[in-house]
């Protein structure tokens, strides 16, 4: 039997590991609000295929950890499906060493998982924000359009076909 020092140890890594990784991405999407607003499509695809990765490597921690949390609640004699950090916290004020060791990787996880949550909530805002500016200009441009014809003849006597308050130009949002 392994000893549950042994996969404390473990446990810990993982959420380290788990903790640098949600950093990252904290990072990449703290990055990717100012290419939002700038409307860098190029940029935004490189910085999103990077959090993918980066989601892939969390995914593949969580696994570890889930299988940490299996091993130490059979060693502790627990249910392995109710088991969480905090429960594990809680079953180690015999070991404080361990017990603080494990409750600050959690807080720290918790905090950052946070950051990524509150950045991406804006980052969605923002995107949507975009998109409901471009079906805005959309519209115009096809309200323009459809703008009735001015009575202006050229020298065969027929109209021109111009329209009410319609340019060839676009409109643009960084004026």
């Amino acid at each position: 039997m392994i000893p549950v020092a042994s996969l404390m140890e473990n446990l810990v890594s993982v959420l380290d590991q788990e903790c640098t990784m949600y950093e990252q991405l904290l990072e990449l999407s703290s990055r990717k609000t100012p290419i939002i607003v700038k409307g860098d499509l190029t940029a935004l695809a490189k910085i999103t295929d990077e959090e993918q990765h980066i989601i892939g490597n969390i995914q593949s921690l969580e696994k570890k950890r889930q299988t940490a949390m299996q091993d130490i609640a059979n060693v502790l004699n627990k249910d392995v499906n109710s088991l969480k950090l905090t429960d594990l916290i809680v079953v180690l004020e015999k070991r404080p060493e361990d017990q603080r060791n494990l409750a600050s990787r959690r807080d720290k996880l918790v905090t950052v998982a946070n950051s990524v949550r509150r950045v991406n909530s804006q980052n969605q805002e923002l995107l949507i924000s975009s998109l409901e500016m471009v079906k805005f200009e959309m519209n115009i441009i096809q309200a323009s359009k459809s703008a009735p014809q001015t009575a202006n003849y050229s020298r065969a006597l027929d109209t021109t076909g111009e329209c009410l308050g319609y340019t060839q130009g676009g409109f643009d949002a960084k004026q």
